[in-house]
């Protein structure tokens, strides 16, 4: 016989396991039409909570929930890597649970064990986001502004890199500058395009979309791109790429058909990943703060766990462009 769970309580009562394990602790904040419901869903399901359930809303679980939307190359991606590293190392040093989360849009099945949640990112998913919010469960959104939503969010100005980056390619007397663009359905790739296209036009210089070419941050359409750069009868001088992982791919692309970096083509990634050190050529790129994006993300997190007044508000972080082997000037 299958045992039931706080889950299928939850579904049958249509309600949230939040909701669940409030009414199992008897809290206060439980409207009395979801308290009937749920009593009466436990005694028909003839439901027995666990110690484990019954402590779910009845104070600190000491977990925290990173969701990340599932994506191709998730584990080959620094930017995500670099976030559950940087989530997870601090919640080890402040003895908390980490429950990593990878998903689309279906509904969290575990909104009750944790304390609060930290999206990395929402692309898709605004769902959970609103899900999170009805609930007021403590949330803070990182690598993305949301105006639309109550909701704290951390963020890197991707655009202000962007335009340091093509500003200094321009500075060296670049003026044919290709843009790989990432996947733009993420907010970081269309601000890096918009950092891209505004430092153009600030130096007066005719935005050519025959010029930017849309990748989804992949090494597979960064090849892609760069075959048909490689095919372009006025060939740029330089490129900006969206991320260093890409960046890597077009160097070793352009390298196959004889064309040198930087000699022939400059080349700027943006990240600061560490493969950009260990290629044939170190990578000039944007240094996102991303360990600092997650103390923040985590540091607000808890200030709003403790009970404290809530302030909404956005904070961006600023880029560092860190220069080295792959760009020259043009001559």
């Amino acid at each position: 016989m299958k045992k039931i769970t706080i889950l299928d309580v939850a579904k049958a009562a249509s309600v949230s396991t939040t909701t669940v394990s409030r009414v199992i602790n008897k809290f206060p904040s439980v409207t009395s039409r979801n308290r009937l419901k749920v009593e009466e869903t436990i005694r028909k399901l003839k439901y027995r909570p666990n110690t484990s359930a019954q402590r779910l809303a009845g104070g600190r679980a000491n977990t925290i929930s990173l969701a990340i939307p599932r994506y191709s190359g998730l584990f080959h991606s620094f930017y995500a890597i670099e976030i559950i590293r940087s989530i997870g190392t601090i919640c080890e040093r402040m003895k908390l649970d980490l429950l990593l989360h990878l998903g689309g849009k279906r509904a969290f099945p575990n909104l009750g064990s944790v304390d609060g949640i930290i999206f990395a990112d929402v692309i898709g998913n605004e769902n959970q986001v609103d899900e999170v919010l009805d609930q007021g469960i403590p949330s803070v959104v990182i690598n993305k502004r949301i105006d639309s939503k109550n909701v704290n969010c951390i963020y890197i100005d991707n655009r202000a890199g962007a335009r340091e980056a093509v500003n200094y390619l321009i500075s060296l007397g670049h003026k044919s500058i290709v843009h790989i663009s990432g996947d733009l359905h993420t907010q970081a790739a269309q601000e890096r395009l918009k950092g891209y296209k505004k430092a153009l036009t600030d130096n007066r210089i005719q935005v050519n979309e025959k010029y930017i070419f849309k990748a989804d941050y992949s090494r597979n359409s960064a090849r892609a791109a760069s075959e048909k750069i490689i095919k372009m009868h006025n060939k740029p001088t330089a490129i900006f790429v969206a991320s260093d992982d890409m960046a890597m791919e077009v160097v070793s692309c352009l390298s196959e058909k004889g064309i040198k970096v930087p000699s022939d083509i400059s080349i700027i990634g943006f990240d600061d990943d560490p493969v950009g050190l260990f290629g044939p050529i170190r990578l000039t790129t944007v240094r996102q703060p991303l360990t600092e994006m997650c103390e923040k993300a985590l540091e607000t997190l808890l200030y709003i766990i403790s009970g404290k007044p809530k302030t909404i508000k956005s904070s961006v972080l600023k880029t560092e462009l860190v220069i080295r082997d792959s760009v020259v000037p043009f001559v």
